[in-house]
């Protein structure tokens, strides 16, 4: 049986069994940069550093606030004054 090739979306690829003898050495050569993490020549499982991590969070979150004001951008206000408030 044959498998399609995998897209590998990272500059860097190691084994698992390589990451567990050198986590440190495999950060310190991806600068920063995402690295695949293979297992039996598959990708399992992508690793990126903390601040790479946060800002995709940051954009995921940004992302949905733009499509939550999409769709309200269309509704009407409703006046409301500070003392009802």
């Amino acid at each position: 049986m044959s498998r399609a090739m995998q897209r590998v979306e990272a500059e860097m690829a190691v084994s698992v069994s390589d990451l567990k003898k050198n986590p440190t050495a495999i950060v310190d050569g991806a600068r920063g940069s995402a690295v695949a993490i293979l297992n039996h020549n598959r990708v399992m499982a992508y690793m990126v550093p903390a601040e790479t991590y946060e800002a995709i969070i940051d954009a995921l979150d940004d992302q949905a606030l733009v499509e939550i004001a999409k769709t309200r951008a269309g509704e009407k206000g409703v006046p409301v004054r500070l003392e009802e408030l």
